[in-house]
């Protein structure tokens, strides 16, 4: 599937994506590698900690949560990257059984400087099983322009 170029999105557009469950390994084997904290890491030390169990780091469920977005196929083909984004939150914690799903909204449409691409402004809004949000953040997403028929 190719993905959607710039042109073929509008504000308000809503793309819905899959679920993932989190396991238990997700949250230990990520924290091993960039989040080394005890209640990322240590069933017992998180029990004892103020979430009172094993949690996710957040940066785990946000990489979740754009591959979740990703592997909707909207930019594939068409992604040219990004250009960062703003205002992170997590809300509630993820915890090994939990599944997140993606509700991400095109919020903001602009013009890039050069011809071949354009920026969306898109807020990723990441759920989990209960309906909960647990996290959000809005991306600049570089997508690439129909390329314009030659003459």
């Amino acid at each position: 599937m190719t993905g959607l170029y710039y042109e073929d999105f509008n504000e308000g557009d809503v793309i819905r994506t899959e679920g993932i469950t989190v396991t238990e390994s997700h949250v230990i084997d990520f924290a091993l590698k960039y989040d080394p904290q005890p209640f990322h890491l240590d069933t017992e030390a998180a029990a004892r900690s103020p979430f009172g169990g094993l949690i996710a780091s957040g940066f785990l469920t946000m990489a979740l949560s754009f591959r979740l977005f990703r592997d909707t196929g909207v930019i594939t083909g068409t992604s040219l990257g990004g250009a960062g984004g703003e205002d992170l939150r997590w809300f509630v914690p993820v915890r090994p059984g939990d599944t997140l799903t993606v509700m991400a909204t095109v919020v903001e449409k602009l013009p890039a400087r050069r011809s071949d691409r354009g920026s969306l402004r898109v807020t990723h809004t990441t759920f989990n099983q209960h309906g909960e949000q647990v996290m959000s953040v809005t991306y600049r997403h570089l997508v690439a322009r129909r390329a314009e028929p030659h003459s």
